[in-house]
């Protein structure tokens, strides 16, 4: 598989923690714990955006979701438990089979498909949201990428964001400190370079024919273990949701 965005490297590395991914204690534990807030903003972006009432347990239903960059299928399986005909999509053949084995024992239906977004932007389907997190900061070609998601999404279907900010804040705690101090993560996992402030994200968005409508922080309370959000916080991880022209 030859895209632009796919950096071979990259994907290796993610390749080899597929088997790890599930685990709450393992490698993915940063986004074990952070799962919880960035479900509840993707949930409300969605509801927002569709009209929907945030409670109810198939608030989702009837949209077509698709998740890139899904890895082991964190999102998608919550997203599907909400209703949503979920889709996942990785450049990592382990991940994809790590996540098809999962939904297969968690009994859920959810497409997954190995590909890249601009191959899969090369066919017909199309989707009424978008989620791609903490991917940004790891593709090859970001313009490539983004053009490829605002291929896949609907005319005023919803994007849904999130990736680390580039400030010192980002380097001494993203990386110093999570990969270095504390080794929440593998050393390597993130290069500092190829983090994005959020205005540059808003105009690559303008730029792909998308709208950044919020933009929210996410940030760690070390005394309760946790990540939140925070609307002003947006010097480490934030999230963006924006509406396709």
């Amino acid at each position: 598989m030859f895209s632009a965005s796919v950096n071979p490297s990259e994907i290796a590395q993610f390749s080899r923690l597929a088997p790890d991914w599930w685990n709450p204690q393992g490698a993915m534990k940063p986004l074990h714990k952070m799962n919880p807030a960035r479900l509840e903003y993707v949930r409300d972006q969605i509801c927002a955006y569709s009209g929907r009432q945030a409670g109810g347990r198939d608030v989702l239903q009837g949209l077509t979701v698709l998740d890139v960059g899904c890895g082991a299928g964190l999102l998608c399986e919550p997203l599907a438990r909400l209703g949503a005909k979920a889709t996942g999509l990785d450049a990592s053949r382990d991940a994809i089979e790590a996540a098809c084995a999962h939904a297969t024992q968690s009994k859920l239906d959810i497409t997954y498909i190995c590909d890249s977004v601009e191959m899969l932007a090369k066919g017909k389907q199309r989707f009424d949201v978008i989620t791609a997190l903490e991917i940004l900061e790891h593709v090859e070609d970001l313009e490539s990428f983004l053009n490829g998601v605002a291929a896949l999404l609907k005319p005023n279907g919803l994007l849904i964001l999130s990736t680390l900010n580039r400030t010192p804040q980002s380097f001494l705690l993203g990386i110093v400190a999570a990969e270095y101090m504390m080794k929440w993560v593998p050393r390597g996992t993130h290069n500092w370079r190829k983090f994005i402030k959020p205005s540059e994200l808003a105009a690559r968005l303008e730029h792909v024919g998308l709208t950044a409508k919020d933009i929210t922080g996410v940030v760690y309370d070390p005394l309760n273990d946790t990540f939140t959000r925070r609307q002003e916080k947006v010097g480490m991880n934030y999230l963006v949701s924006a509406v396709k022209a």
